[in-house]
């Protein structure tokens, strides 16, 4: 009868022993590059071979995060079912939750919610998955994400929400969506802020459209007095301009400085916002701090175009 070879204690060992340190980081560091590209077979020998799910890079990127960053479904699916942490942090505190919410990827989401993804774990500048979809305006996942509970009232460390990021950057549907599900339409940020302030001076127009219909307050000021209005005329923004006259927006409300927006557009160079003014009521009796009437800014600047229009009775 063959007799079986027989497995001494120091092979047994060797056989059972982890992966010496540097062997380890070297091999670690083919996965987390084979996740990153999709090559889930090359994932997986090196799972089998004994690399640590979760090892992570110098900055804390682990496989899955890589995986989730390439929108490697397949890749995030086996790692996440061979037991990786779906809530592990990289350097800047992210997760793999955050970098898929810059990547849009639905079924990467979902997947990553599933398994325990902490849908208010943030960032380091305080955000959230749900902030990061609306700064990138991904509709689909702000939805996903909503409906799987995320905050939408959540600030980040500058006081900012996710509807106010994604008015300011004109993704006008997800700030409907936002505020529909409760974010507050009046929230401010640490300059004193609104939604609309902030969309009206980067010259958002369907997003101040939608602001204003959803009963944005078009006379809101932020700590140095500046409202809408002010801050659309100093960037040159016709359109918003137009909008917030036609929805009642005061133009004889003036910042801390006295500066009112008919002195603005003198100010700032945009004289063709005078007329318009004028038409709903601007007053060119008002003086600044200093003293000075729109027209007397006019006349230090040499403006004599703008004066012209400021003369007419």
């Amino acid at each position: 009868m063959s007799t079986r070879p027989l497995i001494t204690l120091p092979l047994l060992l060797a056989l059972t022993a982890p992966l010496p340190l540097q062997a380890a980081d070297s091999l670690g560091k083919d996965m987390r590059n084979a996740a990153a590209v999709g090559n889930t077979e090359e994932v997986m020998r090196h799972l089998d071979a004994g690399v640590p799910v979760d090892a992570p890079n110098e900055f804390g990127k682990t496989a899955l995060m890589m995986a989730v960053e390439g929108d490697n479904l397949e890749t995030v699916a086996l790692l996440l079912a061979r037991g990786a942490d779906v809530n592990a942090r990289a350097s800047g505190n992210c997760t793999a939750l955050t970098f898929a919410a810059e990547n849009g990827h639905i079924g990467i989401t979902a997947l990553l919610i599933e398994r325990g993804a902490n849908l208010h774990d943030r960032t380091r500048g305080g955000w959230d998955a749900l902030m990061i979809a609306s700064r990138y305006g991904i509709t689909d996942m702000v939805e996903q994400l909503l409906f799987k509970g995320a905050d939408p009232k959540a600030s980040d460390k500058e006081h900012r929400t996710a509807m106010m990021d994604a008015a300011a950057r004109g993704h006008a549907q997800v700030a409907k969506l936002l505020i529909e599900a409760g974010a507050e339409l009046e929230a401010r940020d640490k300059e004193g802020a609104t939604a609309l302030i902030l969309a009206a001076g980067a010259g958002q127009t369907d997003a101040v459209a939608t602001l204003l219909a959803k009963g944005a307050n078009a006379d809101a000021q932020d700590k140095s007095g500046g409202t809408p209005l002010i801050w659309a005329i100093g960037a040159g923004r016709t359109d918003v301009v137009e909008l917030l006259l036609a929805a009642g927006a005061n133009p004889n409300l003036a910042d801390t400085d006295g500066v009112t927006p008919l002195m603005e557009a003198v100010n700032t160079g945009h004289g063709e916002f005078i007329t318009p003014l004028l038409t709903y009521g601007a007053d060119v009796s008002l003086k600044d701090r200093k003293g000075r009437t729109a027209g007397d800014i006019a006349k230090q600047k040499g403006a004599q175009d703008a004066l012209v229009l400021l003369s007419k009775p």
